[in-house]
């Protein structure tokens, strides 16, 4: 299983579907003490038993299996309760005990089944990068799909948006939040970025190099990777960074990381991270300045980039920005 498989569950579930597999998708709704996987994490698991993604693990796991292949069989969702002691949680995969809920619905056409026509429009308001919630009352299992405004939840869902997290409310439906897809825009194709290209994908994220400089980047250099040699606010211009955007400068041109660092104060971006030192920052703010950006947006960059602890090689300096990013992201 590749890292970016636990992010597009919805995906394989259609797809697996429209292959005319039986899947069935397993989510976990709710959690008390110790649990290896959040709310909202997914297993779908198919008629012959093929499985992606992770819902817990040990005993659990394989327990959600069993249930799944039942509930295909029958066409009924069921919610499914797995609790332990601390001195039995590690052969079921919770680590220091605790409880978890796994709501486990089979795609189909049967009455409580999850529609195959609600999934389909759920994967396109992910492709479209909307983010989307999938709400399913845990008795009835009546679902809808809903962004947000116009919905008696909205307010609980715009929450649960913002922090990137689903839950369970107290009127009994589950809230699935579906944010797009993380991005990192990189401008510069310089050896930090040979480090932080894969560190960002192993956190989910979908990395863009942006460096005109061919030479910098090259698909040597960057195996595999989008590569693009427009100019830095050109490029920012097409990639449209929204909420759910990081955009890290790395070039320490400011031929190069100004237009970038205009484009993206512009833009919604929830972390905007440049390289440099202090007295290089301290000239970068008087040239923004100077070209009439406002205060509170130059306010937004993180610059010098990174959590300070000390890194000094290029794979100690893209730890920082990862951690950086990711504190940003997880804490505001």
């Amino acid at each position: 299983m590749t890292d970016t498989s636990f992010d597009t569950i919805p995906e394989i579930a259609l797809d697996w579907h429209r292959a005319g597999k039986a899947a069935a998708l397993a989510t976990v709704v709710e959690t008390w003490g110790s649990a290896p996987r959040p709310v909202g994490s997914q297993l779908v698991i198919a008629g012959d038993g093929a499985m992606m993604g992770s819902v817990s693990g040990g005993c659990v796991e394989s327990a959600v299996v069993h249930e799944a292949l039942a509930a295909l069989g029958s066409g009924t969702p069921r919610l499914l309760r797995f609790g332990v002691a601390d001195e039995e949680a590690f052969a079921v995969g919770l680590a220091c005990g605790g409880t978890i809920r796994v709501l486990v619905e089979p795609i189909g056409t049967g009455a409580q089944a999850l529609a195959p026509d609600l999934l389909a429009e759920l994967v396109a308001a992910r492709a479209a990068r909307r983010a989307v919630a999938l709400l399913t009352h845990l008795e009835t299992y009546t679902r809808r799909l809903t962004a947000g405004p116009g919905d008696p939840l909205a307010e609980a869902i715009a929450t649960r948006m913002r922090a990137d997290r689903s839950g369970l409310e107290e009127d009994g439906w589950f809230i699935g939040i579906h944010n797009p897809p993380l991005r990192m825009m990189i401008v510069g194709a310089v050896h930090i970025a040979q480090a932080l290209v894969p560190m960002a994908r192993a956190c989910g994220y979908d990395p863009v190099i942006i460096d005109p400089r061919g030479a910098f980047g090259s698909a040597a250099r960057f195996p595999g990777e989008t590569i693009l040699e427009d100019w830095p606010d050109e490029a920012m211009a097409a990639l449209a960074p929204d909420a759910r955007s990081a955009i890290v400068t790395l070039t320490h041109d400011s031929k190069l990381d100004d237009p970038a660092l205009m484009a993206a104060l512009g833009s919604d971006a929830f972390y905007i991270g440049s390289l440099g030192s202090s007295r290089t920052h301290a000239k970068r703010l008087d040239r923004l300045a100077a070209a009439g950006v406002p205060p509170a947006q130059i306010a937004r960059i993180h610059a010098p980039v990174g959590l300070n602890i000390g890194a000094k090689s290029p794979a100690e300096i893209a730890v920082s920005i990862m951690a950086q990013i990711t504190q940003s992201l997880r804490q505001g």
